[in-house]
């Protein structure tokens, strides 16, 4: 499979930070301002990056063109507070209070889980590089591939290779927005294996 990678720029500071600063935006083939998604600026293109804090309502506004996407063959990866159940029909999604201080908690373990340390996508991470807060869980579609689990063992992280013919990666987890506000080390980390591992995928 091509190794031809863009990312959505919805045009926060912290999208210009995450795709566009020197750290990674070598990993991105091209970036296309949400509006400006259809057939011809997607041509060519194997995956595509919605970055966190995309506003699901452009999101609807091109849905035509992703499922189109994905039914070529394409993978799209829908980063966490995309509201991906707002926009995408086979979604479940179940938001949870968000605990921003559970790490000040003696003995603080927030309980996320790398459930299949050897895909690809997840190549040199540890479940520290998957901990910074939670937002939620999904119900997986029938026959996806759960990659990271939280506490209760519930998806936080899959893989839906059915729903379509191409692939859908779901995620609660919002690094862009907080590497690009430079707090939670944890989310540069998660960057720094996940965009590198996504571009090779």
């Amino acid at each position: 499979m091509s190794s031809t990678l863009a990312a959505l720029q919805p045009g926060a500071y912290y999208h210009f930070e995450t795709l566009e600063a020197p750290r990674y935006r070598d990993l991105f083939d091209k970036l296309i301002i949400p509006e400006d998604v259809n057939e011809t600026t997607l041509a060519g293109i194997d995956k595509l990056y919605i970055p966190s804090r995309t506003h699901p309502k452009r999101l609807s506004a091109v849905l035509p063109h992703l499922f189109r996407f994905m039914e070529q063959g394409g993978t799209i990866i829908a980063m966490g507070e995309t509201f991906q159940d707002k926009w995408l029909p086979n979604v479940t999604f179940h938001p949870v209070e968000t605990n921003y201080w559970w790490w000040l908690e003696p003995h603080a373990n927030l309980g996320v889980t790398i459930e299949k340390p050897d895909h690809p996508l997840l190549k040199g991470m540890s479940d520290l590089d998957v901990t910074w807060h939670l937002h939620g869980w999904y119900e997986p579609a029938d026959g996806a591939q759960t990659l990271v689990t939280d506490r209760d063992n519930r998806s936080i992280f899959y893989i839906d290779e059915t729903s379509y013919n191409g692939r859908l990666v779901i995620t609660s987890l919002d690094p862009c927005y907080h590497h690009g506000s430079h707090f939670m080390p944890a989310t540069t980390r998660f960057l720094d294996k996940f965009l590198p591992n996504l571009r090779n995928w």
